[in-house]
């Protein structure tokens, strides 16, 4: 009976405990809660404000000062060697096959182009159903492209036999909930990588369809992604219009690194060829490069005479130079190290979009709004 007792008395005084918890916790006042909230947030900017003055105590030297001994990059010939017109519009991406000599660019007109940039000549053309198609890739192999833009999906299509008409081979591997801004295959035929206006990223199947893993962080509309160089290849990074830069596992989805320093939307984002740094270009007419060791910014590449935005960016195969093409109609090239401009490169007629380094390093692709691709040598 005692132990009947204990049990019928225990649920009321729990009841009563726990309507005394919900009473108190209603009772605080509104202001109490406020004035909590505002003094985490003063903690937290003072210990965000600690934590830079502690990379500042290492912040001994920059990187321009460490570059002073060595020789100055004085002269680069890059002229312009073939000039690719076909588009009926504003040219938005481009990107290289890997036998180096085939290039695939997308427009504003809904045109998919496969261009032989040996001879000049138009070989694929591919029409999508919607226009601003914003995003093209290669696969490894060489045998499908991936596209996408305003119709919020990423479409893969097989380019093996150019005796084919490759929308009979079409297929659609996803669908974001906003526009797709940038793809590319994550070191095989079998998964592709997207970024979107809807501020997340996402791994797919591109057999099957299916999302394998979806990354969430950003609050901005995601513009560019970029697969680290290393063999393994399980990190990526992304740049927002949220002006972050963010680094990301792409086994477990979540983001291990953040950078931030631009003032406006970054548009490109690139890894260093050795995958120890990273760079940006952004609205704010600068490129940005980041140590990933040092998990901080180590370079600036910027003039008081150019006040255009950087839409598109890309390393030598060295890394000594940085290439960014620009709202200004040129493509600059700057010397990484010591963070100098070596070379201005002229030629279009409107806005840079996209540029591109072939996998050789022997030329340079680039998609303007003058409705052509200029190939730089």
């Amino acid at each position: 009976m005692k132990d009947c007792k204990s049990y019928s008395v225990a649920p009321p005084l729990a009841d009563i405990a726990l309507r005394n918890i919900w009473n108190l916790d209603m009772a605080l006042d509104v202001n109490t809660r406020t004035e909590t909230v505002e003094l985490l947030s003063r903690e937290a900017d003072s210990l965000k404000h600690k934590l830079e003055e502690e990379r500042k105590k290492l912040n001994d030297v920059t990187l321009a000062n460490v570059a002073e001994r060595l020789e100055e990059v004085t002269f680069l010939n890059i002229k312009p060697r073939r000039l690719l017109k076909g588009n009926q519009a504003k040219m938005l991406c481009c990107d290289w096959s890997p036998d180096k000599r085939h290039i695939v660019s997308s427009s504003q007109d809904g045109k998919l182009l496969i261009w032989d940039a040996f001879t000049s000549a138009k070989e694929q053309t591919v029409t999508m159903p919607t226009t601003w198609v914003m995003a093209c890739a290669y696969s490894p192999s060489g045998n499908l492209v991936a596209c996408g833009g305003l119709d919020n999906k990423v479409t893969v299509f097989n380019i093996s036999n150019p005796d084919e008409d490759p929308s009979a081979k079409k297929k659609t591997v996803g669908t974001h909930t906003n526009f797709m801004s940038c793809c590319l295959f994550p070191n095989s035929d079998q998964q592709i990588l997207t970024g979107s206006g809807d501020a997340t990223a996402a791994l797919w199947d591109v057999e099957s369809g299916q999302m394998l893993q979806s990354f969430h962080g950003h609050t901005g509309d995601i513009m560019s992604i970029d697969l680290s160089p290393s063999e393994i290849g399980n990190t990526f990074i992304s740049g927002s219009c949220d002006k972050m830069l963010l680094l990301w596992d792409m086994r477990t989805g979540q983001s291990v690194q953040s950078f931030e320093g631009h003032l406006s939307d970054i548009n490109s984002v690139k890894y260093h060829p050795s995958g120890d740094a990273v760079a940006s270009g952004s609205d704010d007419s600068t490129c940005r490069m980041y140590d990933l060791r040092a998990d901080k910014e180590v370079a600036v590449y910027s003039k008081e005479s150019i006040l255009f935005g950087v839409n598109s960016i890309d390393f030598s195969v060295s890394g000594r130079i940085l290439f960014g093409g620009y709202t200004d109609y040129t493509i600059n090239a700057w010397d990484s190290l010591k963070c100098e401009r070596v070379s201005l490169l002229y030629g279009h007629e409107n806005r840079v979009t996209s540029i591109k380094l072939s996998p050789d390093g022997t030329a340079l692709a680039s998609a303007s709004w003058d409705a052509s691709l200029r190939v730089w040598a």
